[in-house]
């Protein structure tokens, strides 16, 4: 019997690997826009469900646990696999390999149609670095599972957030003068993750291929890790001297990457020894399925620092529950160069109460706490050729975006609900004030958030030395706001007693 007209056909289901990794979190952003069933696997489903929408199933699923991947597999038609072991401890190249075998195998079991994977370039051969040499095996036992295998070799990934892009840009914050191991001189072809993340999304519409791809890809520009570097210092208005030296092995490499910067040493090793190896594309066969022209090496850091002015980056490489890094350090929370001091409260009153402290701050009202030292910062700001707190505000009641606020100018401002201002006084670096409320089924939270972009080492030596005053002046701070909003409140709640005098008198 022929089917309805009116019977709906099931879209087939997309699997999605990796969703807690920096690749995974933006790509599945991607794929919701495209309205297709999308199914996370995960090894901590309590831990993503309340992120995700309610569009998007989320079930348990670990590839070295091979009982768990025919039911994460049932019904998929695609299955992007984007799971690495690098942050393991022992063996990550039998851990890789054991993880991609029982994949493969379930995934054959199901009869997926297409598996879409990302590995890493690098030629083939005795030199090939472990973690590289690791990523390609991956892809050949994925594709030994007889489903189409679409694979992608990149090189390092430009945007707020990879692990590759955070290392170069914490090396170039930190060190005025660094003295390099010889991979600095290595060839790579970077590419923007705007771009890799297009060629993910479009293997979904490749026509079917009983072989399946090894697609390499990269931005236009071939470049050294060096060169890299010395991009992104000019871009952030450093200048930046790099000394090459031949004596760091890997592990001195790698412990040295581990003092400044958010990477493991366990982690380090591995990257650099993957350093050794030039990344470069020789087989240019993509351009021929795909319309994606990728970005240069310069457009490709400045659109990342660019969506950093707008937005924290939405996932990143330490998100991943497998690297077993945090992102909470003295100081605040480290997310690419800026630094985040958060802090939350919350008060059982309306948003429009909350809010009233909030948008009557600076000015004749002051800050709430320790005015005797905004006044001082005011003055010190004036004697380094700042404009101080003399600007002040020009209505103690109402603010609209673009106006001043003492040294701080508004840079977004949504009545009851969110206020960001962002410092014009003399700072090495970039900092915003930032005050969001939000509904809870008990009242409100107030969330405050001061944010600074640090430039070059004076600007992390002035953050830090300060931070012990910070952190007591923004404790403080919100909590006089939450007492004088819950005063007001209190006060609007409290009826108005009508006087003998205010009666009316009948003539």
């Amino acid at each position: 019997m022929a089917a309805s007209e009116n019977t709906p056909v099931s879209q087939p289901v997309i699997l999605l690997t990796g969703t807690t990794g920096y690749v995974g979190g933006r790509l599945l952003k991607r794929l919701e826009q495209r309205g297709v069933p999308i199914r996370c696997m995960v090894r901590q489903p309590e831990f993503l469900r309340n992120r995700l929408s309610p569009e998007v199933e989320v079930v348990y699923g670990d590839a070295t646990e091979p009982s768990t991947l025919d039911a994460a597999l049932k019904g998929v038609d695609t299955a992007y696999y984007l799971i690495h072991s690098m942050a393991a401890a022992g063996d990550f190249e039998e851990q890789d390999r054991f993880a991609a075998q029982n994949f493969a195998k379930a995934a054959h079991r199901a009869k997926v149609r297409r598996i879409i994977y990302l590995g890493g370039l690098g030629v083939e051969g005795p030199q090939l670095s472990p973690h590289l040499r690791s990523r390609q095996e991956v892809g050949a036992i994925l594709r030994s599972s007889e489903c189409e295998t679409i694979e992608f070799r990149a090189s390092i990934v430009i945007g707020s957030g990879s692990l590759s892009f955070e290392l170069v840009r914490s090396l170039v914050e930190r060190l005025p003068v660094m003295i390099c191991p010889r991979w600095v001189r290595t060839e790579a072809q970077p590419i923007a993750i705007e771009d890799l993340l297009s060629y993910l999304e479009d293997a979904l519409d490749l026509p079917p291929s009983s072989g399946g791809h090894v697609f390499e890809i990269g931005g236009p520009d071939k470049a050294t890790y060096g060169q890299i570097m010395k991009e992104y210092a000019r871009q952030r208005g450093l200048h930046r001297w790099l000394l090459s030296v031949p004596v760091l092995t890997p592990r001195l490499s790698s412990l040295w990457l581990g003092l400044v910067t958010p990477v493991y040493a366990r982690i380090g090793r591995k990257l650099v020894e993957s350093m050794k190896n030039p990344t470069i594309v020789h087989d240019r066969s993509a351009e021929k399925f795909f319309s994606i022209r990728p970005r240069s090496l310069p457009g490709a850091i400045t659109r990342a620092l660019k969506h950093e002015d707008h937005q924290i980056a939405t996932t990143r490489w330490s998100d991943a529950s497998s690297a077993g890094l945090g992102v909470k350090t003295w100081g605040g929370v480290q997310f690419g160069p800026r630094v985040l001091d958060s802090r939350r409260i919350e008060l059982s009153v309306s948003p429009a109460a909350a809010f009233g402290p909030i948008r009557r701050i600076g000015g004749t009202q002051g800050w709430y706490f320790a005015n005797w030292l905004w006044t001082l910062r005011g003055w010190l700001d004036l004697l380094c050729g700042g404009i101080g707190r003399r600007r002040g505000r020009r209505d103690p009641e109402h603010l609209a975006a673009g106006e001043t606020v003492d040294w701080w100018r508004v840079e977004e401002y949504v009545p009851d609900r969110l206020l960001r201002l962002a410092a014009e006084m003399k700072v090495p670096g970039r900092a915003w004030l930032q005050f969001e409320v939000t509904p809870t089924q008990t009242g409100v939270e107030i969330h405050q958030l001061a944010i600074f972009d640090p430039v070059g080492l004076l600007g992390r030596v002035y953050w830090y030395s300060l931070y012990p005053l910070h952190a007591i002046i923004f404790h403080n701070m919100l909590a006089r706001i939450g007492r004088t909003a819950s005063a007001d409140a209190a006060i609007e709640a409290t009826p108005t007693r009508r006087t003998p005098d205010s009666c009316e008198h009948s003539v």
